[in-house]
């Protein structure tokens, strides 16, 4: 109860404060309660995709409440201003109290500067339907950061608005410290005080109001850098274990930033010169075609974690041997590596059908992890040459704990996040991954609408430590939204949901939620 006190106290203070601030504010409250049969975890589709604010225990309980001021409420000369402030309290949680989002967003024309932690959406992805980003996904809690950005695309001068441009780029620093000492095993890896960079750059191609075909393509970028890490294995297959102080200096930023060679990963050894921290990223496109009354939009996402997934080396140096000799396939350079092994990624399938109440959007997607640039890793040193750029390890780092937030995935949820591990590390054991995955959503009658996901994912653990025999999963939701007409911003909520497979268990359950939004009115 002093929590529940504490929440609604400081709620009450930021309304009497943002009453001085401006009009139109609107707030939101919202509790939710799941509970399960299963012995340690709820199903998967209770928890993910939740901004990391549902726990993934069999039983939980999340309350939560915020204020947020949209910055089309009113301009002045081009500038306009946004904020946001939300607080929960939860129970059989990573937390007991939780700062979910505190920002500010000062906007000039096109151009915007973002401060504080922000829930965003993935790109190019259906918000209701699609399993998220395999780089920025909606599965954790949001990062803190300083982010400049062009929020929505913008057409490029002289263009007639056929090309169109956005982008970011932002620092910011990770919040799960205790979080961290708390979960882990004695003697195990954890960090603190990590930073965090990200960049993406997107161009849409077409014009809606003269053609129905738009295409898509952008490019995003994220590296872990800076902090301590504790219990590092130093050097590769030796036990010894050591502490490593990364720089947060002028030169850690940049390198973050430009991702070259600085040989700054002290695990590596001499004549190693990989990128400073954690880097990943993700390749981006999506062509769709407007027809009169639905729409069709295929998409695609291809994961790096280096820059062998990027360029296909091997194809490069035999097209740079055989230049002009094989007539005019060999002009063409392989530059993009779906060209030759695409073989991991995130492919969908999107149709709306705006007009058909009973289902009026369907989605397929299709993620697979397995290949990762293959089995083998060698990186060039003085004494042998090659590079055999394989075994990317998908999410996991040697010296970070991984693409995680608070034990879950930032990414795609379907990578089993390290909340889930029972041994006290964090990283993801499970990367090697296929899953097909459907989503189906309607308003069949008025007030109510639905959704319905259904995953089949198998498992292959990882190439260090593979599983002896492959593990399967099936994970389904079926949610029910009520919003009633004569009750203005109310909105009810009720989910059954399952897991039915070796990972990490079987489980039944099912949740509850309400939900108030309204304008204040001082």
């Amino acid at each position: 109860m002093r929590k529940l006190f504490l929440i609604i106290g400081t709620f009450a203070t930021t309304l009497c404060y943002a009453q001085q601030l401006n009009k139109g504010i609107e707030y939101a409250v919202e509790s939710r309660a799941v509970w399960s049969d299963g012995k340690t975890f709820a199903p998967l589709w209770l928890t993910a995709n939740q901004h990391g604010l549902i726990s993934a225990k069999s039983s939980s309980g999340i309350l939560k409440a915020g204020i947020f001021r949209s910055n089309e409420t009113d301009s002045l000369r081009n500038w306009k201003h946004a904020y946001g402030l939300e607080l929960a309290t939860g129970w059989n949680h990573t937390s007991s109290f939780i700062v979910q989002q505190a920002y500010y967003d000062l906007s000039y024309r096109w151009m915007q500067v973002s401060i504080g932690s922000k829930e965003r959406a993935s790109e190019l992805k259906n918000a209701l339907l699609s399993s998220g980003g395999m780089t920025f996904g909606i599965n954790a809690r949001p990062i803190p950061q300083v982010r400049l950005e062009i929020p929505d695309y913008v057409a490029i001068p002289g263009t007639k608005e056929w090309f169109h441009l956005k982008g970011h780029l932002a620092y910011g620093m990770y919040t799960d410290n205790q979080w961290q000492k708390d979960f882990v095993a004695s003697g195990r890896r954890y960090t603190q005080n990590v930073l965090h960079h990200s960049k993406a750059l997107f161009f849409k191609i077409g014009n809606e109001k003269k053609a129905p075909l738009v295409y898509k393509l952008g490019v995003e970028m994220a590296t872990q850098f800076g902090g301590t890490a504790y219990n590092v294995s130093y050097g590769r297959g030796e036990t010894k274990k050591e502490n490593f102080k990364m720089g947060h200096g002028f030169k850690d930023f940049w390198h973050a930033l430009v991702p070259f060679g600085s040989g700054g990963d002290p695990t590596d050894g001499e004549g190693y010169a990989n990128v400073s921290g954690n880097m990943l990223g993700s390749l981006h496109g999506s062509l769709e075609y407007h027809f009169k009354k639905w729409k069709i939009r295929a998409y695609c996402e291809h994961f790096f974690e280096d820059h062998s997934m990027i360029i296909d080396e091997f194809a490069w140096k035999e097209y740079c041997d055989n230049f002009g000799k094989e007539g005019f396939k060999s002009y063409i350079p392989p530059l993009i590596p779906g060209a030759y092994y695409w073989k991991d990624g995130l492919y969908g399938i999107e149709v709306s059908l705006p007009h058909n109440r009973w289902m009026n959007q369907i989605l397929y997607e299709y993620l697979g992890t397995k290949e990762q640039s293959g089995p083998v890793y060698h990186d060039h040193t003085e004494h042998i040459s090659d590079q055999i750029s394989g075994i990317d390890n998908y999410y996991n780092h040697n010296i970070y704990t991984g693409w995680q937030h608070w034990g879950m995935s930032m990414g795609t949820p379907f990578l089993p996040s390290p909340i889930y591990n029972t041994d006290g590390t964090i990283q993801f054991k499970n990367n090697r991954v296929k899953t097909h995955h459907l989503g189906l959503a309607g308003n069949p009658i008025k007030d109510l609408s639905y959704r319905i996901l259904i995953s089949h994912s198998k498992y292959w653990g990882t190439y260090q430590t593979p599983l002896i025999d492959t593990r399967e999963k099936t994970s389904a939701l079926f949610e029910i939204t009520y919003i009633p007409s004569n009750w203005k911003g109310w909105e009810i909520k009720g989910a059954f949901a399952f897991d039915n497979g070796d990972f990490p268990g079987n489980s039944v359950g099912g949740s509850i939620g309400i939900r108030k939004i309204g304008l204040l009115n001082f």
